[in-house]
């Protein structure tokens, strides 16, 4: 047993050794690299936790490699259009079609000169990023299930192990408690949203592809699982909880004429999945955010102080960069959590049943 940990410590310390000797190269490079240039470093962080049109892979020199996507737009007049993210890189136009400095969006220039955003449905990063752990988690959930399948009374162990563990902490220690006698029916969904979150925060750490897409730090992503459970909580909710928000139990003068407790009431129904959407979506991007900016402390000491002043930024920033890492493999789990709880906890709230006064005989 003392041997197998001593192993997994020498595993442990030489990945972080690798991790750190690979990042300070980059950084080395790169700040030599761009020692005698103007840094813009706003662009270069958010271009880094924005959707794009490709996938960047890495940059050798001034040669971007990344791996095209498809482009598919729809025209104000001239319908459909499906083509490769190629033919607008380096500010190239195409059938009118174009990438915005500002935006990163396609636009279509008119005939009259005017610019207009059109109808815009491409498998942007984000979206492959998300079709991609789909397929990962389909695959792995089928293999673990076809497992049990076979062999149901086997333990597991390894990476089907921690699914396990994950599974039944989940649904043994969340969902049964926070819901009640009707969790079996929203226990799938919920253990999807859990999974779903949970794989794209960690794909978003892989620096390079497949990952690298930040899914979860994009508003619109976190808006939809939002609304999925806004409507999973009201669609699915009691007579009793429409009753508390439109005729709660309180003094008559609260509720007419002036129906201040059921605004109120109303205004607590939205700012639940308000709250679902901004707090996941605000800690995942400055999780990204804070190790941009101490990537890119890098290359400015570098411009103001010179090579090894950067060298030495260089360290310490990378180690920093590392640090913050591992404490995101932790967020991810823990944000993954927190939306899962608090979406069970306001589907519980919607499966309020009627209160029974009991009478004395």
């Amino acid at each position: 047993m003392m041997r197998k940990m001593m192993r997994n410590k020498n595993h442990i310390f030489n990945l972080i050794f690798v991790s750190v000797f690979f990042l300070f190269s980059i950084s080395m490079s790169a700040a030599e690299a761009e020692e005698k240039k103007e840094i813009d470093t706003k662009a270069i962080i958010f271009e880094h936790v924005q959707d794009a049109y490709d996938w960047h892979i890495i940059t050798l020199g001034e040669h971007h490699v990344s791996i095209p996507l498809p482009v598919i737009v729809k025209s104000a007049d001239r319908g459909w259009f499906v083509f490769s993210s190629a033919r607008l890189a380096h500010g190239h136009a195409y059938e009118g079609f174009y990438l915005s400095h500002e935006t990163g969006k396609v636009m279509e220039k008119q005939e009259d000169g005017s610019e207009i955003r059109p109808l815009d449905i491409s498998l942007t990063k984000n979206a492959c990023s998300i079709v991609m752990s789909c397929v990962l988690l389909l695959v792995i959930f089928l293999k673990l299930a076809r497992s049990y399948r076979n062999k149901p009374m086997e333990g597991r162990k390894g990476f089907a192990g921690v699914i396990e563990m994950l599974f039944l902490f989940i649904y043994d220690d969340l969902i049964k408690p926070a819901i009640g006698k009707d969790y079996k029916k929203f226990a799938p969904y919920l253990l999807t949203v859990f999974f779903f979150i949970f794989i794209n925060n960690l794909l978003g750490l892989i620096p390079i592809f497949p990952g690298g897409a930040n899914v979860t730090g994009n508003i619109a992503i976190t808006m939809v699982l939002a609304l999925i459970t806004f409507l999973v909580t009201n669609i699915f909710g009691t007579r009793e909880y429409w009753k508390e928000i439109f005729w709660p139990e309180v003094p008559a003068w609260l509720k007419v004429p002036l129906p201040l407790m059921p605004l109120i009431e109303i205004i607590g129904i939205l700012t639940k999945p308000f709250a679902l959407m901004v707090r996941l979506f605000a800690n995942m991007l400055a999780g990204h955010m804070i190790v941009l900016v101490l990537i890119s402390l890098i290359f400015i000491f570098t411009m103001m102080m010179g090579v090894i002043a950067g060298g030495v930024v260089a360290v310490i920033s990378v180690l920093f960069s590392i640090f913050m890492i591992l404490i995101d493999v932790l967020v991810c789990f823990i944000q993954a959590y927190v939306f899962t709880m608090l979406s069970a906890i306001f589907i519980g709230m919607a499966r309020v049943e009627p209160h029974h006064v009991k009478t004395k005989n």
